[in-house]
């Protein structure tokens, strides 16, 4: 596209602007599109990481995970029917460690599986996080609501719940500090269609996450911000496009008055979008791979090489979309009226 190319390289500075807009809309739609993805693996990280399958909380509950109480011969029904199934509760709570510094954090307890920590009586298995606070194996630590104390058995890598270090402990011990004796949920794995169980009420992986308190008013108020960067980058370009068309309906007529073809116009016009656009992008995936690498340690920040591309072929087709709508009047275009306008 030789006529795109001069264009480009003539009006050299509205192009520039442009693609400096869309870099900096894109730079930040990546940045708040990591901060949205770290978020959510330090809100959920503990369900996030569970295989595809099914939950299960009492049907009296509201969908509200703390007021679940699984009654123990129904449990005991569906772990034996249900080879992988597993009862897990989830409460937050706190530690203090041995300079008795109070840690919040997430007990998690469950019956025996390969999907959670198994632990001894006394004994308890912390999120990695824990240890960056002075939290060493082999540490005593204490609960107000405990009557004797935890040992600390290990770490483990990212697992968090409601943005609180996950504390695996044991059945019993979970059982004294909160004097309950039912389980809170009950996860089937490997599950796609959930099972009709009386008195209980199903729920998918993603169902789940968003019984947790907090988490899809956060991920909602963050995707939304991000589909409204896009958004408005589209707006972009339709409105840069439609000014420019405008200032050459006169060498538009003239084009068309030599036989150019409409498609072709067009053509010109999405080279210049493609070429200003992948040159936005290409630095913007760049700086945020660099924040990648350079977020501060304490801050949730994950963005993907999926996510990024992702996002890049949106904007693309975003920006195609904006362009082609913009140049919906060359279509309008009769070559005689419009040299009779004049070339602006």
């Amino acid at each position: 596209m030789n006529i795109a190319w001069k264009e480009i390289k003539k009006n050299r500075a509205k192009f520039v602007i442009l693609g400096s807009i869309i870099f900096l809309v894109s730079f930040l739609t990546f940045i708040i599109s990591g901060l949205s993805n770290g978020l959510s693996q330090d809100n959920a990280a503990l369900i996030k990481d569970l295989p595809d399958g099914q939950f299960y909380m009492n049907a009296e509950a509201n969908e509200t995970y703390n007021l679940s109480r699984i009654d123990e011969s129904v449990q005991s029904s569906v772990l034996k029917e249900q080879k992988d199934a597993v009862a897990i509760s989830i409460q937050m709570g706190f530690v203090n460690d041995m300079d008795d510094k109070q840690h919040s954090i997430a007990f998690v307890t469950s019956t025996d599986s390969i999907l959670f920590e198994s632990v001894g009586k006394g004994e308890v298995v912390l999120d990695r996080s824990l240890q960056d606070k002075g939290i060493k194996v082999g540490d005593s630590l204490t609960n107000n609501q405990f009557s004797g104390g935890f040992t600390v058995k290990g770490f483990v890598d990212q697992k968090k719940y409601s943005h609180a270090p996950v504390a695996y402990i044991n059945i019993e011990n979970y059982k004294e500090i909160y004097r309950v004796n039912e389980m809170q949920l009950i996860f089937v794995p490997g599950k796609e269609k959930s099972q009709v169980i009386t008195g209980l009420q199903s729920f998918t992986n993603k169902e789940f996450l968003n019984t947790i308190p907090s988490y899809s008013a956060e991920q909602m108020s963050l995707n939304m911000i991000i589909w409204f960067l896009v958004a408005i980058s589209g707006m972009l370009f339709a409105i840069f496009f439609y000014m420019m068309n405008v200032q050459k309906i006169g060498l538009y007529g003239i084009l068309k008055a030599l036989g150019v073809k409409t498609s072709r116009l067009f053509g010109m016009m999405w080279y210049q979008m493609i070429f200003i656009t992948v040159i936005a992008l290409a630095l913007s995936v760049a700086l945020s791979q660099v924040f990648t690498m350079i977020a501060p340690e304490g801050m949730p920040f994950s963005l993907t090489i999926e996510t990024t591309f992702q996002l890049s072929i949106i904007f693309l087709i975003i920006g195609f979309i904006g362009a082609t709508l913009s140049g919906l009047q060359i279509k309008k275009v009769e070559p005689l009226q419009a040299i009779q306008q004049g070339e602006v």
